[in-house]
């Protein structure tokens, strides 16, 4: 089968950082799907675990931690799939990824493709969507019963008693791929939303997805915030910088509020700050479920089902930006120069083999 794979750790510059491969083509057994692949998209965990380091694989290693596509066969244990369903997924980061033509994956992840989006309109959503559903929901315990009334459920007695309608969250990298799909479903929540977004470009992007109100993430945030009534925030998502914003989020949150971060931190971080107003840190990995087993693992797939019937009602919609095709070497290395740039807005997909 056709694939794009990597050896060496190098810079996404060298022709030999990404290459196109031909690699045999795996058979599902016990809960796997062997899935056809249709559409991937590059997200910023795939320019992590390719950036330049001494290791060196012994064998071709593929990235790709997004897919759409079709079940071509499954394993013998396999219970809610059949050859030929439409689906989508992210993936487990311990197994080789989705930047082949035949990928396998356990089927607990997997969600049914949403049906009324193409196969590269949903490429583009499922770890953006898991990682921002269990940040917000998960991680911070913000109520859904402020959104789709499909959803709603008597909140518990630990819970804002109106399902958080009226609080205010401050999701930093609004126009990123995360932030993009966090804006809607906080929207869902009730909840008021400011993003961060620094170009004309992406301000509209976060406005035209929900956002209430757009900040640029300079220096001057914290005066921003104060200028739009907000000095202080019930919950902040940061899918940007941990380290940069680690002193701006205590200013900024309120008493007994929550932080979650998905960027991991490169310098200690000085969790006193966080004490007098007794706020909640949190660290949020999609991978950890697939990573570790866990025995909730497959909400991760039961979750993808709701957000595709959330897509096809038209609550919420695709955050793809950018297609390049077909998926090889060649626009995989833009796709990931271009993640590196810190510059994409929405999500970056490829689709289609040649």
């Amino acid at each position: 089968m056709k694939a794009v794979a990597l050896t060496h750790y190098l810079p996404i510059s060298d022709p030999e950082s990404l290459f196109d491969a031909r690699l045999p083509k795996p058979s599902p057994t016990g809960r796997d799907l062997l899935v056809r692949v249709e559409a991937v998209s590059v997200n910023p965990v795939d320019t992590k675990v390719r950036a330049p380091k001494e290791k060196v694989e012994d064998t071709p290693k593929v990235l790709g931690y997004d897919a759409a596509g079709v079940v071509e066969s499954v394993g013998d244990a396999v219970t809610r799939f059949k050859p030929g369903d439409a689906v989508y997924y992210a993936g487990d980061i311990t197994r080789p990824g989705s930047n082949a033509e035949f990928q396998l994956v356990d089927e607990r992840i997997v969600g049914a493709m949403p049906q009324t989006l193409s196969f590269a309109e949903a490429a583009a959503l499922p770890l953006t969507t898991l990682t921002a559903w269990e940040a917000l929901f998960t991680r911070l315990g913000i109520n859904r019963a402020g959104g789709d009334s499909r959803s709603v459920r008597e909140p518990t007695r630990n819970e804002y008693p109106y399902g958080n309608r009226g609080q205010s969250i401050l999701i930093i990298g609004g126009a990123g791929g995360v932030g993009s799909i966090a804006i809607q479903l906080a929207k869902l929540a009730g909840l008021v939303v400011i993003a961060t977004a620094s170009r004309p470009q992406s301000q509209a992007w976060v406005r035209e997805l929900g956002a209430d109100h757009s900040v640029d993430y300079s220096d001057a945030l914290i005066e921003e915030m104060a200028q739009l009534g907000h000095r202080e925030v019930d919950f902040i998502a940061n899918f940007s910088d941990t380290d940069a914003y680690w002193g701006v989020m205590a200013e900024l949150i309120r008493p007994q509020g929550k932080i979650v971060g998905i960027v991991g931190n490169t310098d200690p971080l000085d969790l006193n700050l966080l004490k007098n107003k007794s706020a909640t840190f949190a660290w949020e990995f999609m991978f950890t479920r697939s990573m570790y087993q866990t025995a909730d693992m497959a909400d991760q797939g039961h979750l993808l089902n709701e957000v595709a019937a959330l897509i096809d009602a038209k609550t919420v919609r695709t955050t793809l930006g950018q297609t390049l095709s077909p998926i090889n070497a060649t626009n995989l290395r833009q796709a990931h120069a271009q993640i590196e740039s810190g510059r994409t807005i929405g999500k970056l997909v490829l689709e289609g083999w040649r």
